[in-house]
Order: C-alpha cells, then sequence, then structure tokens
C-alpha cells in the first residue's frame, strides 16, 4: 500500500486559511468551563495565505497577514472546513480585524 501524500492547501486571491487557537477551559479564579458553555474562540493562528486582492486593472495587492500570524477575527466571519482530520476557517482577510503581537 502506498503513502498518502499530504495535501497542501493554498487559499485562493484575498482569502486565508487559519487555525482557532484552544478555548480557555478554567477562568483566571480557577474556576473550570464544561465544553457546553464555553464560546469558540475568535483568536487563530494563519495556517497559509493566497497570492492578495486583485482591483479591476489586474494589478494583485499581497494580503497584511502571513503565515504564523495570530489574528482576532470576526464572529461570523469564514468558513469551517475540514482538512487531514484538522478543524480549520477560511477568511477573507477583511474578516480579520486585528494582528496579535
Amino acid at each position: 500500500m502506498a503513502k498518502s501524500k499530504k495535501k497542501s492547501v493554498k487559499p485562493l486571491g484575498a482569502f486565508v486559511l487559519v487555525k482557532r487557537n484552544e478555548a480557555e477551559s478554567t477562568t483566571q479564579g480557577g474556576i473550570i468551563i464544561p465544553d457546553s458553555s464555553q464560546e469558540k474562540p475568535l483568536e487563530a493562528t494563519v495556517v497559509s495565505v493566497g497570492a492578495g486582492r486583485m482591483d479591476h486593472k489586474g494589478n494583485v495587492t499581497p494580503l497584511t497577514v502571513k503565515k504564523g500570524d495570530k489574528v482576532l477575527f470576526s464572529k461570523f466571519g469564514g468558513a469551517e472546513v475540514n482538512i487531514e482530520n484538522q478543524d480549520l476557517m477560511v477568511l477573507e482577510e477583511r474578516d480579520i480585524l486585528a494582528i496579535l503581537s
């Protein structure tokens, strides 16, 4: 049996592929938060980025974010996808609100 080659996923245009950061399971005071009460975090790490946004003249403007950036994104932005048993999200760059440092 041949080994399967790992898939490479590259978003198109102004799209960004991100992996959500893990939700905190305890508060700062030490209270444990049950899984059913946890909201999905709005922070993620950029996995891959598209080439950039194309204007009406055909010029490509590179994206501001790059692979490895920690970002904060809009609650209702993006589409959830599962690639090789990894839960990821595809966002438009405009759905990214900030780069965290």
